[in-house]
């Protein structure tokens, strides 16, 4: 006989003692600066996981203060106020210690035998959830937000905890290989660097100083947000750069001029707000303003200008923090700093051993996306059972 999934809603479940949800804590200022947990606020919460480097730690004194808001290994973690209301993540085996914001709200199965963590990580981000979080905010002229109140409105379909527990399998697979095509993407890049710090270092009388504005064009992007068609190619904002596209991603089908087109392996510098270097590798895009698009001057590779601009960011970054303005930012002769570049003859051998690290990284990046996409393809056809698991299991063992 077909799996007919029950039908409950998360109150129902929270009384039988299966689900608990709840929000997060409201730290004051004199209560970060330590050693203690991490602070978690949401929009630390990305496309591709959770950015654990850039959380604020609370004072250690604080802990049985806060113990009732620590987050599990398992949770399921949403967001609950602004724009990205309804962004879900997940809280891996090997989380650090950390405690919810306000803005963040979680969802953890107490009774794996029938509501199985996988099972729910994945519903969060499927038709169903979507559907009604739609219908909410639909339903008011408010501000985005979604109150434990309405959580506990929720309903969910839960099949046997055997099909559970397989939909859980089967896309875990697909994020646990985009987890390890992250770590190689990281381990390359860190490798890249300290190679190119030694190098530098050890071989003082085979480099040069120039300004990074010889080294690098830099093209600024344009307000191409006017007038959006919401189809066609993603603007790139700031962040878009920092956490991905998001519901509140803009997408233009204009005509834009090569110059503003952001392509794979590209180098992309925020250089207002919020200060970032990074390797766009999503599909070609448009590059709004504020965001500088780097392109290599006399030959120089990719990889380097971007070791040059990243070397640099710190100054860039303290420079924009000092600015008596709502938003930092440098300016145009501040890419005039000098900067230490391999002299051309010692550049070649240089660019056969770390290119490749750039390339790995890239390669690891751009198959992510297209692991994402049959994950994302999958997930609302499992939910439905539109696909059995055995056949979606034949497809996971085609890619992985």
């Amino acid at each position: 006989m077909p799996d007919v999934p029950a039908v409950m809603t998360f109150d129902d479940l929270i009384k039988q003692g299966i689900l608990e949800i709840g929000d997060g804590y409201r730290a004051k200022l004199e209560e970060l600066g330590g050693s203690g947990p991490l602070f978690l606020r949401a929009g630390l919460l990305a496309e591709h996981g959770i950015n654990w480097a850039g959380a604020e730690h609370f004072r250690p004194n604080l802990a049985s203060r806060l113990e009732a808001k620590l987050g599990r290994p398992g949770d399921v973690m949403v967001t609950t106020k602004g724009n990205s209301v309804g962004r879900t993540g997940y809280i891996p085996p090997n989380a650090p210690q950390f405690v919810y914001s306000p803005h963040l709200s979680y969802w953890r199965s107490t009774n794996s035998a029938e509501l199985s963590p996988g099972f729910l990580r994945y519903w969060s981000r499927g038709p169903e959830f979507t559907a009604q979080l739609n219908a909410m905010g639909n339903s008011t002229d408010m501000a985005p937000y979604l109150s434990l109140v309405d959580q506990k409105r929720l309903r969910i379909s839960l099949p046997s905890i055997k099909v559970q527990q397989a939909i859980g399998a089967v896309l875990g697979a697909l994020d646990h290989k985009i987890t390890i095509n992250d770590s190689i993407a990281r381990a390359c890049d860190v490798l890249r660097t300290q190679r190119l710090k030694h190098w530098v270092y050890s071989n003082r009388e085979m480099t040069r100083e120039c300004p990074l504005s010889s080294a690098a064009e830099f093209i600024n992007g344009r307000a191409f947000t006017k007038d959006a068609s919401r189809t066609g190619r993603m603007v790139i904002r700031i962040s878009e750069i920092n956490s991905g596209p998001s519901n509140s991603t803009v997408y233009n089908e204009i005509e834009v001029p090569d110059v503003h087109l952001a392509r794979p392996g590209d180098v992309l510098f925020a250089w207002s707000g919020s200060l970032a270097v990074a390797r766009w590798y999503r599909p070609e895009a448009i590059i709004n303003q504020h965001i500088f698009k780097v392109v290599p001057r006399d030959g120089l590779p990719v990889w380097l200008v971007f070791e040059l601009v990243q070397t640099e960011l710190a100054v860039f970054k303290a420079i924009a923090a000092g600015k008596a303005t709502t938003m930092g930012h440098i300016q145009r002769h501040h890419l005039d700093n000098p900067v230490t570049v391999p002299v051309e003859s010692y550049l070649t051998a240089l660019d056969a051993e770390l290119c490749p690290l750039w390339q790995r990284a890239l390669a690891a990046e751009r198959e992510s996306l297209t692991l994402a996409e049959l994950r994302d393809t999958l997930l609302p056809k499992l939910m439905s059972g539109e696909i059995r698991i055995r056949d979606a299991e034949k497809t996971l063992e085609a890619v992985t």
